[in-house]
């Protein structure tokens, strides 16, 4: 699986010995379950040692996109439009990090760089800090200690006591907010979208850019973040 992950990064083919790297396997093992892979036609071959995404894997890839972009395109062009046209995203928890699922781009003359695929961290993200707000606290402590806690910004939150006192704030409001702390110039708001046993299984947020949006505006879009957010756990 985590060859399949290295695999589908962006910007490939790629070398075997990336792949490996990704993967944290030796090489030996990359080549002989990528030879697998190709074979069953999950991987491609594209010669001088690289390796892309096969037709299946693509196929399998467009299938769950379909899926729940049916249930969840709706509800989140209508959180788009009710935020006052501004970028929304869903993502879902993989490991210490999370994984941008689903995009819906904003009308603004303007554009977030963010594209579906792409991992954002958990310390310095609405979507983030919504997501480990409802996890146990020996359980965010182990993310911080496997992902670190890297300033992206002068507002990155980069201690560990300050970041369990914000995820306290969050549990409180029920909302996350990202004010420049992982990309200057970009403000977000999150929300968890919890399983049925009350476990994040990802979030979603509305997108922002400082000099377009003030903080107070933002915040006015909480009640249907939150309210999207509780109506997304049969989807994801």
């Amino acid at each position: 699986m985590r060859i399949l992950e290295a695999l589908a990064v962006p910007d490939g083919p790629h070398r075997l010995m990336d792949v490996a790297e990704r993967a944290a396997v030796p090489r030996s093992t990359a080549y002989r379950v990528l030879s697998t892979l190709t074979a069953e036609g999950f991987a491609e071959n594209c010669g001088d040692g690289r390796y892309g995404v096969g037709g299946r894997l693509s196929g399998l890839g467009a299938r769950i996109v379909s899926v729940v972009s049916t249930g969840v395109g709706p509800a989140l062009r209508r959180l788009q439009e009710g935020a006052g046209g501004n970028t929304v995203h869903l993502a879902v928890r993989v490991g210490d990090h999370a994984v941008y699922l689903h995009k819906v781009d904003s009308d603004k003359p303007y554009e977030m760089r963010s594209r579906v695929g792409n991992q954002l961290m958990l310390h310095c993200t609405a979507i983030g800090k919504a997501i480990l707000a409802h996890l146990p606290p020996d359980e965010v402590e182990s993310i911080v200690a496997s992902a670190g806690m890297p300033a992206r910004t002068p507002n990155t939150i980069t201690d560990p006591k300050t970041l369990h006192a914000e995820l306290a704030k969050v549990r409180e409001r029920g909302y996350a907010l990202d004010d420049e702390e992982n990309e200057a110039t970009v403000r977000c708001l999150g929300a968890a979208v919890l399983d049925r046993t009350g476990k994040p299984r990802g979030g979603v947020s509305i997108s922002t850019v400082t000099f377009a949006v003030d903080r107070d505006e933002l915040l006015g879009y909480a009640p249907l973040l939150v309210s999207t957010a509780q109506g997304l756990t049969e989807y994801i």
